[in-house]
């Protein structure tokens, strides 16, 4: 397959409808942190790890969010710039969303804001094998009654400690969204995620 042919397939069928059904999605998976959401979308793109990572960049990205993904071809620019008009970024620390396939490690670089302007943080994309098995954790904060528990299969390593160390910089901090293939949870820099031996 050309680059040409890369960067025009895997797009949505019905850009605005598809579109607003993934933000509103994503928006309620923000506000209920920990719940699991699907998405329904056929889209792929070169380099993103399934169809809610291709899905969360066409609903999110446009020309003035920089994109970050380790191991991006070349495939993957064309396919944003003309999906989105999003371009790729070698550097992390001037991306805007980050994507990060399954076994990837989170850059230590991403935009954080600032205490004035905690909004110029980066959103975060980590595919992961699946919810439901895996390691264990607590959730607790706004958008949870209480406390809820989560199970997540292929986090990258130190995930648990990227976590603490990112909520403890509450206001400013990264929001991250987990995707395992279809599916997506959310997790907003004011979550607490400990983790859980039960």
């Amino acid at each position: 397959m050309s680059l040409l042919d890369a960067s025009l397939d895997g797009g949505f069928g019905q850009p605005v409808f598809e579109a607003q059904a993934a933000f509103r999605l994503l928006m309620d998976a923000m506000a209920r942190p920990g719940s699991r959401h699907r998405v329904d979308a056929d889209v792929a793109a070169p380099g993103l790890s399934g169809p809610a990572q291709a899905t969360l960049a066409l609903t999110l990205c446009d020309a003035d969010t920089p994109v970050w993904c380790d191991d991006a071809p070349p495939a993957l620019g064309a396919w944003l710039a003309f999906h989105t008009g999003a371009s790729l970024t070698a550097a992390p620390g001037e991306a805007a969303f980050a994507f990060v396939g399954l076994g990837g490690a989170v850059p230590d670089d991403l935009p954080l804001g600032s205490q004035d302007y905690p909004d110029r943080s980066a959103t975060l994309v980590i595919e992961v094998r699946g919810f439901g098995e895996g390691e264990r954790f607590r959730l607790a904060g706004p958008g949870i009654d209480g406390s809820c528990d989560l199970a997540v299969d292929g986090l990258p390593e130190d995930f648990a400690a990227f976590r603490a160390a990112n909520r403890a910089l509450f206001p400013r901090g990264l929001d991250v969204v987990l995707t395992a293939g279809r599916e997506i949870v959310a997790l907003p820099r004011s979550t607490h995620f400990i983790p859980s031996e039960g």
